[in-house]
């Protein structure tokens, strides 16, 4: 049986459906039998008629056990769309930014064919990132679960008024304050929206959770970086009668009435990215954030030393 790669694409886009073409196309040049969801490849053939890449159709008779590896063509939304569906299939994702930014995405669109040929040749590695788990509660009753892989984010519901809120680390409260959130980040999320919300970068290998107050209206709330085993808590106050929003991913959000809870820890089902390139993370920052490092002469070699 031919090797089955699933290609994932954010088809409301012209580009996305025109890469989806292509990706299809290049793996079965290459021996290696694409898949697709029914709806993203009906808008594949409404663009391509009877020129569109013969794929199988994720459901009908192949099931994601079948799946070597996820294609992810698309922006971080896309690829975080990706890891709602294969998360406990314990599936790697390999991202090819079509986005903007595309932290998460290993390849970019002008490496289209060379990505294709290393999902060929199997020359990639595959790296676990830490996800959360997410738990609302009220009263003691637990209202929804959910989890992460970026951040959970408590927010205000209203424009105009301000929640009231405790941060709480391994059942003791570290302080309370009226703000407009709170982001509880992994560290694949610390370039999220943690990152926005003046949380510091965290690297991929550091094992850790974050706590990122949002516009805070304290003397002490700066960001909290703990231990992976740790658990975070934010408590909405009741005494404010203001009400919340949870946004996991910014994709599921659940609505917190005034008094509710929510609860993180560190989940047992990470999300698997796949590499093709063993880039240093801070050359990666560098290059997506398009960081100034002009001037930069490189560690100072020993006297004595022949340069290559």
């Amino acid at each position: 049986m031919s090797r089955r790669i699933l290609v994932l694409a954010h088809t409301g886009r012209r580009n996305a459906i025109i890469a989806s073409q292509e990706a299809c196309t290049r793996l079965i040049d290459l021996g290696l039998q694409p898949v697709m969801r029914p709806d993203e490849l009906a808008d594949v053939q409404k663009e391509y008629g009877t020129r569109a890449a013969s794929a199988e159709v994720l459901g009908d008779g192949v099931h994601l056990g079948d799946i070597e590896l996820v294609m992810v063509l698309g922006g971080d939304g896309t690829i975080l769309r990706a890891a709602e569906l294969v998360r406990e299939a314990d599936i790697p994702l390999l991202g090819v930014n079509l986005g903007h930014v595309g932290f998460l995405a290993e390849s970019e669109r002008a490496d289209l064919e060379e990505t294709v040929r290393w999902v060929a040749d199997r020359s990639y590695t595959v790296e676990e990132r830490t996800t959360i788990e997410v738990l609302v509660l009220l009263g003691g009753t637990v209202l929804e679960r959910s989890w992460a892989l970026n951040e959970a984010a408590v927010e205000k519901a209203n424009r105009e008024r301000m929640i009231e809120v405790v941060m709480e680390v391994d059942g003791r409260p570290v302080s309370s304050f009226g703000c407009d959130g709170v982001v509880l980040a992994t560290p694949t999320g610390s370039t999220a929206y943690a990152f926005s919300a003046g949380g510091p970068v965290v690297w991929p290998g550091v094992e850790a959770l974050l706590m990122v107050p949002i516009s805070a209206h304290a003397l002490f709330a700066k960001p909290l970086v703990v231990a992976p085993s740790s658990v975070l808590a934010v408590e909405l106050l009741s005494r404010t009668h203001a009400a919340g929003v949870l946004w996991c991913d910014g994709r599921r959000s659940i609505e917190l009435p005034p008094g509710a809870r929510i609860e993180v820890r560190r989940s047992e089902h990470p999300v698997r990215l796949a590499r093709t390139r063993q880039t240093p993370f801070s050359e990666r920052l560098v290059r997506k954030f398009e960081l100034p490092i002009q001037g930069w002469r490189g560690p100072v070699k020993p006297q004595g030393t022949v340069a290559p």
